[in-house]
């Protein structure tokens, strides 16, 4: 009898039959035929078995499960299979060789996001029985990261990335000891129809809430949203809070765009009123100069200009007369007006009526139509 055998004859109960049952249904007899006597892609099926046993079964206090090794983990599996028993005396070498291959065989996939950055697409395979993951997988010998998530993508959903993807824009883990990568696409239509190519390895493609992934373990939103048991989202569990980070972040700089572009409206509409402002200013300095000169004729002791009736004061006083109008903050003022009632002149204080607030008749009720200018300018 090898050591082996002897390890696991001492610790066979630790895992009870019902909860073996229940991991080689999920990740294990469901294998494709070409992988069943694949002893690398096997123990690959049993990593993930074992990350699930530890995630979900070691916390779960009614079990009171202890954690447990790979390998010792291995040997259970190896031994409760039946395929798997004629292996049992050499699980060494073969979790040897695993570990040998994974080193040098990173993961690559992308995570999917709909038009309102809302929603996630997620796949189901056929030997991962109630589980949901990204679509991802190994990647070929001297293949290009992005270049193997673009085909696992499309196998798996029958979606081309290859000219979505951003080869910076991604997200990567360490997850026991394998390099996860997945590049982040988005902006992708819920009415996008997924058809995978690959026979007998996707069972379901569907979109999911963003919000009502779980966050840990023991988040129990999606089992009160969707009616599904946080169990089933394990694999995508490590890459929840970071996707919503991205989108957060995403969503943010799409607002200060929109924030700029609408600021780039009003300095547009600035930049339009600079000959409006132009004549306002040279409207202003002309009612200045009139001010200035009838206040000289009415003090320079003509005749004949006492009353205003020289040429120039009757046609200097029509004007400022028709377009002689001010604003409530004059209105207030005794000395809104540079000429008295009865036409005659005002004391020292008229000088200072002059100078002080008035404001060019014409534009007194002036009015920008903000929108009649952005069509304008569209």
């Amino acid at each position: 009898m090898t050591s082996t055998d002897t390890n696991f004859r001492k610790s066979k109960h630790s895992i009870p039959i019902d909860i073996l049952d229940d991991l080689c249904s999920r990740f294990i007899i469901n294998l494709p035929p070409e992988d069943r006597g694949n002893l690398v892609r096997i123990c690959f099926q049993i990593e993930l078995a074992h990350w699930f046993y530890l995630d979900y079964y070691c916390t779960d206090d009614s079990t009171k499960l202890n954690p447990c090794g790979i390998r010792e983990f291995a040997a259970h599996i190896f031994q409760h299979v039946p395929q798997l028993r004629e292996h049992i005396r050499n699980l060494d070498e073969v979790l040897d060789n695993w570990r040998e291959y994974k080193q040098t065989v990173p993961t690559y996939g992308a995570i999917l996001l709909d038009t309102d950055l809302t929603h996630v697409l997620l796949v189901q395979s056929y030997w991962t029985k109630a589980s949901w993951g990204f679509p991802k997988g190994k990647v070929n010998e001297d293949e290009e990261p992005w270049k193997c998530a673009a085909r696992e993508v499309l196998e798996e959903t029958g979606f081309d990335i290859t000219g979505l993807i951003n080869k910076q824009d991604y997200i990567e883990a360490m997850i026991h000891d394998q390099i996860v990568r997945l590049y982040i696409i988005g902006y992708i239509s819920r009415d996008t129809k997924f058809q995978p190519r690959t026979r007998n390895e996707i069972k379901a493609c569907e979109w999911f809430p963003i919000a009502d992934l779980p966050a840990n373990r023991k988040d129990m939103t999606p089992k009160v949203k969707m009616g599904v048991s946080p169990n089933a989202f394990f694999m995508v569990l490590p890459f929840v809070k970071r996707m919503r980070r991205w989108v957060s972040e995403r969503k943010q700089k799409v607002f200060r765009r929109t924030r700029h572009k609408s600021m780039g409206e009003i300095e547009s509409c600035n930049g339009k009123n600079k000959p409006i402002s132009q004549g306002l200013q040279n409207e202003i300095k002309e009612y200045q100069q009139n001010s200035e000169h009838k206040y000289k004729n009415n003090h320079g002791g003509h005749s004949n200009t006492k009353n205003g009736n020289t040429a120039n004061g009757n046609r200097k006083g029509g004007k400022m007369a028709k377009r002689q109008l001010f604003t409530p903050q004059n209105m207030h003022s005794n000395n809104f007006s540079p000429v008295n009632k009865d036409n005659s002149p005002t004391n020292d204080t008229e000088e200072n009526s002059y100078v002080m607030n008035f404001v060019a008749p014409s534009w007194a009720n002036f009015r920008f139509d903000r929108r009649a200018i952005l069509e304008c300018l569209t």
